[in-house]
């Protein structure tokens, strides 16, 4: 129907009158919707057409959107044996130091891991040995900027030649100053030495049950690389672990194994949930705050004893660096 045809009008006396698409005071209209009138009505002001932000106010929006973007995507362990020898505000987001390796975990209870594995990566090397039987890789800690390295004792254990590999790459070779199998501490002195970071010691003593915990060390050889969990026990003696799988092969291998006879190890260990696989033994347990408070030394695997391979089931151990730093300062002094 268009706007020139009629419709039906109402009834009356006189027939149907046409009835025209047509307002008497608005003008014509569309058979369906309203249509704005043709001529000015006092009565009827169209809404004023919205006013468009300013230029200003969108970019500090686009501004804002993109640095939130960024703070989202910023986010933001230990070694071992078989008990087993193989050796802020928006405005300025947080930004962490590049490390080279692989960073598990975005953060503890009370700080961030980055900020951890900044300070500590430096200060724990790889360690390469050669031995009769073949080669073997353990993580160490330095001690001093001349490079004395804190490391376990199986992890030099025969060993005919020692290298060490700083975290930035650089190789030095390096002798085997003293160990004690017993306590499975070992220090080695890597050769011409100087300006190496050294590591910060903590006090073992003070830690606690569920205290957050990063391990670092060279697990199958991945350098620099970084874990977390927790303190899951502390004085753990690694026989309470062993002693019943002694009618079949051990899942701690040769370490548990020997640990009858005289020459294998015996001390407590702070027990962890923190990643530890072969390769970290001698490597850093430190504390929230970047603090050494134990060397990674084995791990628990019950799968080994079926075939022989070795991996985390989150049943770590560490020497406490309290006891350490005893066998540290009877192999130097004497």
């Amino acid at each position: 129907m268009t706007e020139n045809e009629s419709r039906p009008g109402p009834a009356s006396t006189g027939g149907h009158q046409p009835h025209q698409n047509v307002h008497p005071q608005y003008g014509p209209y569309p058979q369906y919707g309203y249509q704005q009138p043709a001529s000015p009505n006092p009565l009827f002001t169209p809404p004023a057409p919205p006013v468009p932000a300013p230029r200003r106010s969108r970019r500090l929006a686009a501004v804002v959107s993109g640095t939130a973007l960024a703070a989202a995507l910023i986010g933001g362990g230990a070694g071992a044996t078989i008990v087993g020898l193989t050796g802020t505000s928006a405005a300025a987001p947080a930004t962490s130091s590049a490390v080279t390796g692989q960073t598990i975990s975005s953060t503890t209870s009370t700080g961030d891991v980055s900020a951890v594995a900044a300070k500590v990566v430096p200060s724990v090397v790889q360690v390469n040995v050669t031995t009769a039987q073949g080669e073997a890789i353990g993580s160490g800690v330095i001690l001093s900027s001349d490079g004395r390295i804190l490391t376990n004792a199986h992890v030099v254990d025969g060993a005919r030649s020692v290298t060490i590999t700083t975290s930035d790459g650089k190789k030095y070779q390096a002798s085997v100053v003293g160990a004690d199998t017993k306590g499975d501490i070992a220090v080695v002195q890597a050769q011409n030495a100087s300006g190496l970071t050294a590591a910060t010691l903590g006090d073992s003593g003070k830690l606690v049950v569920g205290q957050s915990v990063v391990a670092i060390g060279s697990p199958g050889g991945l350098q620099n690389t970084v874990t977390t969990g927790i303190v899951s026990a502390l004085n753990r003696p690694l026989s309470d672990v062993g002693e019943q799988q002694q009618q079949q092969q051990s899942p701690f291998g040769r370490q548990t194994s020997n640990e009858s006879s005289s020459s294998g190890p015996s001390y407590t260990a702070i027990q962890t949930d923190a990643s530890i696989n072969q390769g970290n033994s001698g490597g850093a347990l430190v504390n929230a705050q970047g603090e050494v408070i134990g060397i990674n030394s084995a791990l628990y695997s019950p799968s080994a004893s079926a075939s022989g391979a070795a991996g985390s089931v989150g049943i770590g151990f560490a020497i406490p660096i309290n006891d350490a730093k005893t066998i540290v300062n009877q192999i130097v002094n004497g």
